[in-house]
């Protein structure tokens, strides 16, 4: 019996062995013998899906009356094939296709040149009344499919904030902007049904293993209103020609709840036509690059004074247009003393010497904690990719001087968003914000999830807010560009800031290179917005009050009358 069983074993073993041995053969001949064969048979039947390419969830402005208009949404057409071994005269197919369509000809040559192939596609995105003018040639070989992709309506509007899907190896994914941050929101499975079965079977095993759809699949709708962010862009691109500047940028935002109505960054591109576009225009200096803003930071610096007490707002002070700390000597931007005056033209004027002595005032230590307060150092949290935090080491210093070039924003490097962060302090009563793009998340089975932020540390007293404001309206009022810009019927706060530009390879900062901004609010005690704008090494100009006032000033008008706001004065 033992024998048998021996026998038995042996025998079952040998036909095991045998079998394997001879699908071991069949294989290497299927893949390495007749490779070629089966893969142009298997062209034949793995040709096109039948069911959507493409899918992926929506991405949608608000507008101000709260209805939602698409940024990012799925676009339908065809894709146009050709069958090499069907086309007989390459160069006649190639004509006719050319004029409905602009086909590249030498590709097209080639391609109807590789006989052995059965499907190749040659134009992507073709437009229905396209595809009917083709369809109508009835050309040998030439094929059209319904096809899917990401299209975008706004095509350049506020192109760096939405951000593209593009290919990360064989997979579409969110590259940039909203796209990458909500990429596990927007993502779809993939649902293509292909004509062979059997390829589709074994080249899903894994779905069947583990389900990714356990995350929630849904639309991001977003605060970014259309009309705001196409005045934003057409300002923005005003300056950036007028003033020939390598790059201009803006934020408008409500300083109140952190919701940003428009976020742009000039030059920009196209979304739906990135072909001439650099890596450089896709990334979004807003979040991804610090700056040393300048003089935006001198009404911080007062209001932390205002907050500590050892100033009130009809303060005065001895300003001497120059100081000396640690060695090193700085000075107003017309190295002239102003003698007995009003804390308030340390704002009006934009005193360096002012807020270094303000900041002496209320001590170093206490100027750091303010400062560290506001989260000059942190990142903001707002749901845009690549994000980095300020460059403030130097408020660690033992050095005085260090603390007084902070004082009027050089030394200390921000990112545009975190500065807003800062400055919104001023506006809202002393709290922080977090600044963020979209408002809810819309989910495939019709539930909405309203996105929510907890509220922000306190940093200055509501009563400091409210002196500061008051402040920076005299400076609209009675100081910029000699108060002739000021709005009789409405009160704005604001103030500019011109700094010099670091020299990243030498050292030191250029004698010639300068960084604008302007930042205000309005209406001043109950603020609904609150515009930032910056250009980089503007030509052949100094202060920002020459270069950014007036596009200040039309937005500003433009969102007043925009939003049909009532006067306050």
């Amino acid at each position: 019996m033992r024998a048998k069983a021996v026998l038995r074993i042996r025998f079952v073993t040998g036909l095991i062995l045998l079998g394997a041995f001879i699908l071991i053969l069949r294989l290497y001949q299927v893949q390495l013998l007749d490779g070629d064969y089966y893969s142009t048979r298997a062209e034949g039947q793995y040709v096109h899906t039948v069911q959507d390419l493409y899918t992926r969830g929506n991405i949608y402005f608000t507008t101000k009356d709260g209805q939602e208009v698409s940024a990012g949404t799925i676009a339908s057409g065809f894709v146009l094939t050709i069958d090499a071994t069907r086309i007989e005269d390459p160069e006649g197919t190639y004509e006719a296709l050319r004029a409905v369509i602009p086909l590249p000809r030498e590709d097209f040559i080639e391609r109807a040149g590789k006989k052995d192939r059965v499907y190749q596609e040659v134009y992507q995105k073709l437009s229905e009344e396209e595809a009917d003018a083709i369809e109508a040639l009835d050309l040998p070989g030439v094929s059209l499919y319904k096809n899917q992709w990401r299209y975008y309506p706004g095509n350049d509007l506020a192109a760096r904030t939405v951000g593209f899907v593009g290919y990360d190896g064989d997979n579409l994914v969110g590259r940039y902007g909203l796209e990458r941050y909500y990429e596990e929101v927007l993502e779809r499975d993939d649902d293509r049904l292909s004509v062979n079965f059997f390829a589709e079977l074994f080249s899903n095993l894994g779905s069947l293993v583990f389900d990714s759809t356990s995350l929630r699949k849904g639309d991001v709708v977003t605060s970014i209103e259309p009309t705001v962010a196409r005045a934003l862009s057409s300002t923005l691109k005003k300056a950036q020609e007028t003033w020939d500047s390598e790059m201009t940028g803006g934020i408008v935002i409500n300083p109140n709840t952190g919701e940003v109505y428009a976020l742009d960054i000039v030059p920009s591109f196209d979304l739906n036509d990135r072909s001439e576009a650099t890596l450089e225009l896709f990334s979004n200096p807003l979040v991804e690059n610090v700056y040393e803003m300048g003089s935006i930071i001198k009404p911080l610096t007062i209001a932390a004074g205002l907050d500590a007490g050892v100033i009130t707002p009809t303060s005065f002070y001895t300003d001497e247009g120059r100081m000396t700390l640690d060695g090193e000597t700085f000075s107003n931007y017309d190295g002239e003393a102003r003698g007995y005056v009003a804390v308030q033209e340390i704002l009006n004027q934009s005193l360096n010497t002012g807020v270094a002595h303000v900041t002496l005032e209320m001590g170093t230590d206490t100027f750091k904690e303010y400062f560290l307060g506001l989260k000059l150092g942190s990142e903001t949290g707002i749901d845009l990719p690549g994000e980095v935090h300020g460059l403030v080491s130097n408020l660690k210093s033992p050095r005085e001087i260090e603390y007084a070039t902070a004082s009027f924003g050089q030394g200390i490097a921000l990112s545009p968003i975190a500065t807003v962060r800062a400055l919104s302090t001023l506006a809202n009563g002393g709290t922080l914000i977090t600044p963020h793009i979209a408002k809810s998340i819309t989910y495939e089975d019709g539930t909405t999830h309203d996105i929510s932020f907890p509220e922000g540390e306190r940093v200055f007293s509501s009563e400091t807010s409210e002196d500061i404001s008051r402040m920076l309206i005299k400076v609209v009022d009675e100081a910029l560009l000699g108060g002739t810009v000021a709005l009789p019927r409405y009160s704005i706060a604001a103030k500019t800031g011109t700094a010099q530009m670091a020299d990243q390879e030498n050292g030191g900062y250029y004698e010639d290179r300068y960084l604008h901004s302007f930042f205000g609010y309005f209406p001043a005690y109950e603020p609904e917005f609150l515009i930032f704008l910056y250009t980089v090494y503007p030509k052949e100009v100094r202060y920002a009050s020459e270069t950014l006032t007036e596009p200040f000033m039309d937005l500003a008008t433009f969102l007043i009358n925009y939003y049909d706001l009532p006067p306050d004065r």
